[in-house]
């Protein structure tokens, strides 16, 4: 039996019932995340661009826009995906390396709203979704992680799954719909040079992609049956080396989108275990940055490759640069959505306190990575002081879990000039499996509309 069929009998034969009353919870708090990193994304530029060509294709008003309005389910992919992924507070799963939610929730939610469908059977959506694009990017990395980005490839075929479920396909056009994401499935880093808009256009994409690939399925549009495995499939082609005993190990056993970790600072997830013990730190021992002499980040491999920016030229790279991270929450102590902004981009004190941050990979971390994201810091103060801290899990991960409230304060921080009524969505989130997917995305939609 081909891996394509294992996962789309596994996608087929899962019912709402079978999910643990911990899955169903759990994967409400992704949709809640997912919703809070769209509207606070929705009115940026590379969004606006998105939604302009949206507007000059047309389309039919099947699916809500995070942007106000309706359109077609492939218009609202590409705008309410990409306006999720953008300001860089979207979940994350540390051993696929894979932002689901950025692409699962927003092409699961158009299916659902567009064909009237329920709550119940979007949660159910979510977590298959998730549960197949952490497995394909579980055995695909690290090494597929250098130059493909995760969240783009692999999660495409979650998406698929996701909306194939939604359309209740059987075990055959699921495994067309799993192959022709595949088949579709890109997306380089290569961006990260320029700090460019395409981050915004791969998880648009992959939304989009994977839901036209289940939708062509629907109509008995068929793909390669070994799109993982074969010869010239996903595996080989996009991986040096690849496990593919991940994609069924324990399959219907366990639930991996309660693995999934929830970013508390506004960053890329690389900068994220530095910065915490940063902040630790600094708090513990009630130490000012003006008195720093240097700080010293040890970790992984990936953090130099993807954050290893001394020299950040727009807001959006600065999230992707360890050196600003660091000084940004020695300085300020915080690095929520607000910090990150072009006064303290320009800030000569910032400037002068990213010049004194080194960033090194250590094999402890390395060895350790992707399961652990780990780093160890160490601030040296001019007057010869050092303190040292160090962590294998940033806060939010399983390990170290963002709790039911600080997720629903997150939501309303995210979205507080953004809708006038955030505790309505997320009333209407926490209660999902009650109302329908249409009910969720229309809840606060008047308050949305009122504040534009």
């Amino acid at each position: 039996m081909t891996l394509t069929r294992m996962l789309a009998e596994y996608a087929s034969n899962i019912r709402f019932e079978d999910l643990p009353h911990e899955v169903v919870e759990y994967t409400k708090l992704c949709i809640l995340d997912w919703y809070g990193s769209a509207l606070a994304g929705k009115d940026e530029k590379p969004i606006l661009s998105i939604l302009e060509l949206t507007q000059e294709w047309g389309g039919n008003e099947q699916a809500t826009l995070i942007t106000g309005g309706k359109s077609s389910i492939g218009n609202a992919c590409l705008v309410n995906a990409a306006a999720s992924h953008i300001v860089e507070l979207d979940d994350i799963h540390k051993s696929s390396i894979i932002h689901a939610g950025t692409v699962v929730i927003p092409a699961a939610a158009a299916v659902a709203e567009a064909y009237g469908l329920s709550g119940k059977d979007l949660i159910t959506a979510v977590a298959v979704g998730y549960e197949i694009c952490y497995r394909i990017g579980e055995a695909v990395s690290p090494s597929h992680y250098y130059y493909w980005h995760n969240t783009a490839t692999c999660g495409t075929f979650g998406s698929a799954a996701a909306t194939a479920k939604l359309l209740n396909l059987n075990v055959e056009q699921i495994m067309y719909a799993l192959g022709n994401a595949g088949t579709q499935a890109a997306g380089l880093w290569e961006f990260i040079e320029d700090g460019a808009n395409t981050k915004q256009l791969h998880t648009a994409k992959a939304a989009y992609n994977g839901a036209l690939a289940a939708l062509l399925a629907k109509k008995d549009f068929t793909s390669a049956s070994k799109i993982l495995e074969g010869r010239r499939g996903f595996f080989n082609a996009m991986s040096e080396k690849y496990d593919a005993d991940k994609i069924t190990r324990n399959l219907g056993k366990e639930f991996k989108i309660i693995e999934n970790s929830f970013k508390i600072h506004a960053s890329c997830r690389h900068t994220h275990p530095a910065m915490d013990c940063i902040l630790n730190i600094m708090k513990e021992n009630a130490l000012t940055h003006q008195h720093i002499q240097s700080i010293s980040i040890k970790t992984y491999q990936t953090v130099l490759n993807i954050t290893d920016n001394p020299n950040p030229d727009t807001v959006y790279a600065s999230k992707f640069s360890s050196q600003f991270c660091a000084a940004l929450i020695a300085m300020k102590g915080s690095a929520s959505l607000i910090d990150y902004n072009n006064e303290i981009l320009q800030s000569p004190e910032l400037r002068n306190l990213m010049e004194k941050v080194s960033v090194e990979a250590d094999p402890y971390y390395e060895n350790a990575y992707p399961e652990k994201w780990g780093a160890k810091v160490v601030i040296t103060m001019k007057d010869g002081r050092t303190f040292s801290e160090g962590t294998d899990y940033p806060k939010g991960d399983p390990e170290k879990p963002a709790d039911k409230e600080e997720l629903i304060q997150k939501f309303i921080t995210m979205t507080i000039d953004k809708v006038w009524n955030a505790k309505e969505k997320v009333q209407a989130i926490l209660q999902l499996e009650e109302i329908s997917a249409a009910e969720m995305m229309e809840a606060g939609e008047e308050s949305c509309k009122q504040i534009q």
